[in-house]
């Protein structure tokens, strides 16, 4: 009972860690725009702006994995915290444009919890509960929708510089409650005779890079959108900012909650069955949101007439929120495959794919703003992500589905056995 019970205060209290590291990660998508108007940045600059804290909480994942595997998760995390809580206060004195450049660098820390408390969290579970675990802890990318409900209200009536400093009071205080908390026990290190070398070896294995690739657009995805939004709706359909904050939490609130529901379903049905259909369905849904604004004349008998087709706000938001579930089921199924494949080495893995789907979520932003620049194209961005996603149903096609009848009368993926 007694483990039982460390077990679930361990889960708890992570997750509400994850969600406070992942909030803060996520400040630029909405604190970047009125920074934005007032640098009169473009959208190139502005999509560097908000990918730069994405960087670093994706470069640090790989080590910090390592380190969770040998230290333990408890300390890594309590560290790791700590030390983003300066960087996230001196963000309200920024002024120039590198100023944000060189500050977001350090309060992107943050997003590197991802890697340490996956493989923390699932050592306390039994194998066969280890994706619903990763999946309530991955819940936490919520973080990204809390910081839609938190910011906007901030900006609007104090300014954008009272963000970071209430952020920073908010971490502060969850490092403090993760460390009384949370627990460690000594059966979850890696033992001291695993050299780097052998807990990396397994990155040469062509699965790993596949994962990386499916992990890219479900989770690398999700962050790019999630920064993404909240000017997207700003530009697109004239809202203010806490109407289009409000709006684009649609898609950040359950791209990150229902990713326990991932967990879960991923232990039921398998990891490959729930990613499958997570590609198809993203992929019907960035088909549609890739169609831009247009108009078209056609010559009729009562002469020339012109229709206008394109998404209202209300489409888009039903289409953005659709394609948030399916990426919460899919970045729960990605590290389902990790843990059935790699169980003794999940945080080097875990480390190694969570690097290339933050790596695509700073990418994606960049070339968002880039796209935007050139063909002044607002849904380019959802053109982009469409071409990613075909590579990764090509690449599974090949590699998985030609072995596994998953439509047909024998299918596995969701039949009554379970």
């Amino acid at each position: 009972m007694i483990r039982k019970g460390q077990a679930l205060s361990v889960l708890i209290v992570s997750t509400l860690a994850f969600t406070v590291c992942f909030m803060v990660w996520m400040m630029f998508g909405v604190i970047g725009i009125p920074i934005k108007k007032a640098l009169g940045l473009n959208a190139t600059e502005f999509g560097l702006l908000t990918a730069t804290p994405v960087l670093t909480g994706s470069l640090i994942r790989v080590p910090l994995g390592i380190w969770t595997d040998r230290y333990g998760g408890r300390l890594v995390m309590t560290l790791l915290m700590a030390l983003t809580v300066p960087a996230i206060w001196l963000m309200s004195y920024a002024t120039a444009y590198w100023h944000f450049l060189i500050i977001g660098l350090f309060v992107g820390l943050a997003g590197g919890s991802f890697s340490v408390g996956t493989p923390y969290v699932a050592r306390w579970f039994p194998k066969g509960q280890q994706g619903f675990a990763m999946g309530v802890y991955g819940a936490g990318n919520s973080g990204a929708a809390v910081n839609k409900f938190i910011a906007p209200a901030l900006v609007v009536a104090f300014g954008w510089t009272l963000v970071p400093q209430v952020y920073a009071a908010i971490m502060l205080g969850t490092v403090v409650l993760f460390w009384f908390f949370s627990y460690s026990d000594p059966a979850h290190l890696v033992p001291s005779n695993v050299k780097f070398k052998d807990q990396i070896r397994s990155l040469k294995d062509p699965k790993v890079l596949k994962y990386c690739q499916y992990y890219s657009i479900v989770f690398g995805g999700y962050v790019a959108l999630s920064l993404w939004m909240v000017q997207y709706y700003v530009g697109e359909y004239g809202l203010d900012i806490r109407a289009a904050a409000l709006l684009a939490a649609c898609f950040s609130l359950p791209g990150g909650v229902l990713r326990a529901v991932g967990g879960w379903l991923s232990d039921k049905y398998g990891a490959h069955s729930v990613t499958w259909w997570v590609m198809w369905v993203s992929w019907i849904c960035l088909f549609l949101l890739s169609y831009p604004q247009f108009d078209f004349t056609v010559a009729t008998v009562n002469g020339p007439r012109t229709f206008h087709i394109g998404l209202n706000v209300y489409a888009f938001t039903g289409l953005m929120f659709i394609l948030g579930i399916a990426f919460a089921f899919g970045k729960a199924s990605v590290f389902k495959y990790i843990s059935d494949d790699y169980g003794g080495n999940i945080g080097a893995i875990s480390g190694i794919v969570g690097l290339a789907g933050g790596l695509g979520g700073f990418v994606l932003p960049i070339l968002f703003g880039a796209l935007l620049d050139i063909t002044g194209i607002r849904s380019s961005a959802f053109m982009l992500m469409y071409g990613v996603v075909w590579v990764s149903l090509i690449w599974m096609y090949w590699t998985e589905v030609r072995r596994t009848e998953v439509m047909g009368a024998h299918a596995t993926a969701f039949s009554l056995k379970g």
